[in-house]
């Protein structure tokens, strides 16, 4: 099986011990589910679609993908072009960010169209998120919704978090109004609720698996914080307990690791309730670390 993963992923300035002193890393919504991808199965195969600039950092990033078991052919250079770049603040705790995006070369992706359709080709699941939607041009963003829906059609399984993010978009009735447009090319959709009550004015969980099965998807995981997870997945419906936690250091990546599960599980055939069950459970080891990337402990998983 081989999974393909398009967006964007940025180079990351976090705090150390001191204030003033930051390490780097990389990470992005996509990208840090395609690293558990690889890190929790490995009968997959893990691809990442994006495109980097030519300097240094882009070399950087490249290797790290690399390092974490992701394949990087798909990986476009942009002359002249870099990677965006964030910069995390800690205050008591609370984390606040800073962006520097806008010459990103992840912005052009979609701007081969050849070379998306090729990708695609070679792979049997094909996730992106609402966040790789939102950094491309309206031109750009319809190339890549129509090779999904080619994709789809021509068998692929297509996955989709809808990761609502409206500061990155010009209106919030352009972000609504793209998600669906995401949604109806998607098999599988990875929503949270809490986004989906504020954005599209859910009134609880049933009401955004409602939404996204009239869009077309057959499996909807809607995504509750400490609260159920409520599922449809073809002709079965359920919620799922998460377990409690005690410990929470750190929500980064919670979604984006649960995903990553959810689509490892779907991709062996695992039962939905179990797949979410074994999300939970990685989410869990997740917010338990620092950072979006920590290390996992694969024989806990499988409790």
């Amino acid at each position: 099986m081989r999974v393909l993963a398009i967006g964007e992923c940025m180079a990351e300035l976090a705090p150390k011990d001191s204030a003033d002193t930051y390490a780097l890393g990389f990470a992005g919504d996509t990208f840090n589910t395609a690293w558990y991808l690889a890190h929790v199965s490995s009968g997959i195969d893990v691809s990442y679609f994006t495109a980097v600039g030519d300097d240094a950092i882009s070399a950087q990033m490249r290797a790290a993908f690399r390092d974490g078991g992701i394949d990087d052919r798909d990986v476009r250079t942009i002359t002249g072009q870099t990677v965006g770049l964030y910069l995390i603040t800690l205050d008591g705790g609370e984390r606040s960010f800073s962006y520097w995006r806008g010459q990103s070369a992840a912005r052009q992706l979609a701007d081969d169209p050849d070379a998306l359709a090729r990708a695609m080709a070679a792979s049997d699941l094909i996730y992106f998120s609402g966040i790789t939607l939102a950094i491309l041009a309206p031109s750009a963003r319809n190339i890549l919704l129509e090779a999904l829906a080619k994709a789809r059609a021509d068998g692929k399984t297509i996955a989709f978090d809808t990761n609502l993010r409206p500061r990155l978009w010009d209106s919030t009735e352009d972000m609504t109004a793209t998600i669906m447009q995401g949604a109806a090319v998607s098999d599988i959709a990875l929503p949270s609720f809490d986004d989906e009550e504020k954005w599209f004015g859910d009134a609880d969980p049933a009401a955004t698996i409602q939404r996204y099965t009239r869009a077309g998807a057959t499996t909807v995981v809607v995504k509750n914080g400490p609260d159920p997870v409520s599922y449809v997945h073809r002709e079965s419906t359920g919620t799922v307990d998460v377990p409690p936690l005690t410990n929470v250091i750190d929500t980064t990546a919670a979604g984006d690791s649960f995903n990553a599960a959810v689509l490892a599980g779907f991709l062996e055939g695992t039962s939905m309730p179990e797949c979410i069950s074994k999300a939970c459970r990685l989410a869990g080891q997740v917010v338990q670390g620092k950072g979006g990337l920590v290390p996992i402990d694969l024989e806990a998983l499988q409790a």
